[in-house]
């Protein structure tokens, strides 16, 4: 089976060989990198290019990308009007929030509404901190991998070995490997700015300092079919955005441990060979079992191929609890969302059931954030999970009170078994008054 990335030609080429008889490296590097694009293009994907960036995951590209996709969408100008309406609805969900959780409102200043590119420029910087671990973590792998296929001393099989430029082709696979990342980061960017409502709507810390703020266009569409007033709508999203603004502003622990837990998935990368072939072979047996045909030489067979995964890296048992942890914390923060703004709304929006239940309806069907965790991390955010959270927030506020509730962020948070269990998670963080028995 012929290896999806480059096959460097036979080193008797001519073209690749010296005067003296040697191989010409800086020749085949050129060759590899005409064919890993060539082989792009033909997938019907934009060939990333080779950077001589020193960035792990080139910025100028996410952003080149993102912005690309968006204007492609379009985005709408930020009007005086706009403005109006977006800070009329913070004014009322920041009197109702005040109401319904302990933390204050945040004190970091920013736009409060902005346009689809505005948006993308403004989250960009986190989406990179957030993301980077991924590329770095490939990268490594990538380059361990080299390591390991040209032996201990640099040489392979062979009655006629050749030593391998390791160094030569780990920087250029690096290269490659960001600048496809970071392509398909500013893919999944630009393809979010065209739906999110606000900058938290992702439920990942985005901007620093924090602030809570709304895009207007993409508001307007999400109520555009509803027959509920727009203001309504706008209240609703105001109250989730700023919501979980105060959240991210009162515990900056919480995002270094989302990050973190990126980051940890990032270092556990690994790339096992035998397991790419095995799951090749299971593809071409199920393929011919289908009566299709899988040619790995053949383009439409590499999209089959890529959208099942089966050239991505073997998941290790470290990135399983790593992703488990950031499933987890992001159930975590959607739940306790709509358990402030149930709260903080109460009767005063007439159809704040309708609105959960389509927010409700969508993230389950066809949230781009859904879709951006699965490409990027593999990670499927479960929504009977954010319900779970969502009735787990609500009992502890019932056993103890709005402060007690918000005091959980600054402690030992609940796992995925705890939120079926709140009276059994309360019992096991009590300190008791009497230590003796410890």
């Amino acid at each position: 089976m012929t290896p999806f990335g480059f096959t460097p030609e036979n080193s008797d080429d001519p073209e690749n060989n010296k005067g003296d008889g040697s191989v010409d490296f800086e020749a085949m590097m050129a060759q590899m990198q005409q064919q890993i694009q060539q082989q792009f293009s033909a997938m019907g994907m934009s060939a990333p290019g080779f950077t001589q960036s020193t960035e792990a995951l080139p910025k100028n590209i996410v952003r080149d990308t993102a912005k690309k996709f968006v204007t492609a969408k379009g985005s709408a100008p930020i009007g005086a009007n706009d403005v109006a309406k977006i800070e009329e609805a913070f004014t009322i969900a920041e009197l109702w929030l005040n109401e319904a959780t302990y933390f204050s409102q945040t004190t970091a200043a920013g736009n409060v509404a902005m346009a689809r590119t505005d948006w993308v420029d403004t989250t960009l910087t986190g989406w990179q901190v957030s993301v980077e671990p991924l590329a770095i973590g490939l990268a490594t792998a990538i380059s361990e991998l080299l390591k390991n296929a040209n032996g201990p001393e640099g040489e392979q099989d062979g009655e006629s070995s050749m030593a391998i430029p390791v160094g030569m082709i780990a920087t250029l696979l690096r290269s490659f490997i960001g600048s496809l990342i970071a392509t398909q980061l500013g893919q999944s960017i630009g393809g979010l700015a065209a739906s999110v409502t606000g900058t938290h709507d992702v439920g990942l810390p985005l901007v620093e300092p924090v602030f809570p703020s709304l895009v207007p266009q993409n508001i307007n569409e999400w109520g555009q079919d509803l027959d509920i007033p727009m203001d309504e709508v706008r209240i609703f999203h105001a109250l989730r955005e700023s919501a979980v603004a105060r959240l991210f502003s009162h515990n900056p622990w919480l995002i270094s441990y989302i990050r973190t837990s990126i980051s940890e998935y990032g270092k556990g990368i690994r790339i096992d060979i035998d397991a790419i072939q095995r799951q090749a072979q299971e593809l071409f047996d199920t393929a011919s079992a289908e009566g299709k045909e899988f040619d790995p030489t053949n383009p439409e067979s590499f999209n089959i191929a890529l959208n099942q995964g089966i050239f991505t890296p073997e998941e290790t048992p470290a990135q399983r609890a790593a992703l488990t942890k950031l499933e987890t914390v992001l159930a975590l923060i959607d739940g306790w969302s709509e358990e402030v703004v149930t709260l903080a709304a109460g009767d005063r929006l007439p159809n704040l059931v309708a609105l959960q239940e389509t927010l409700r309806r969508r993230r389950a069907t066809s949230a781009p954030a859904q879709q951006l965790f699965s490409t990027m991390f593999g990670l499927q955010v479960s929504p009977r999970l954010a319900r779970e959270a969502h009735t787990f927030w609500k009992a502890v506020r019932e056993v103890k009170d709005i402060e007690g509730r918000d005091h959980i962020w600054s402690g030992i948070l609940p796992s995925a078994e705890d939120l079926l269990t709140p009276q059994s998670y309360l019992s096991s963080i009590e300190i008791p008054d009497d230590l003796s028995g410890l």
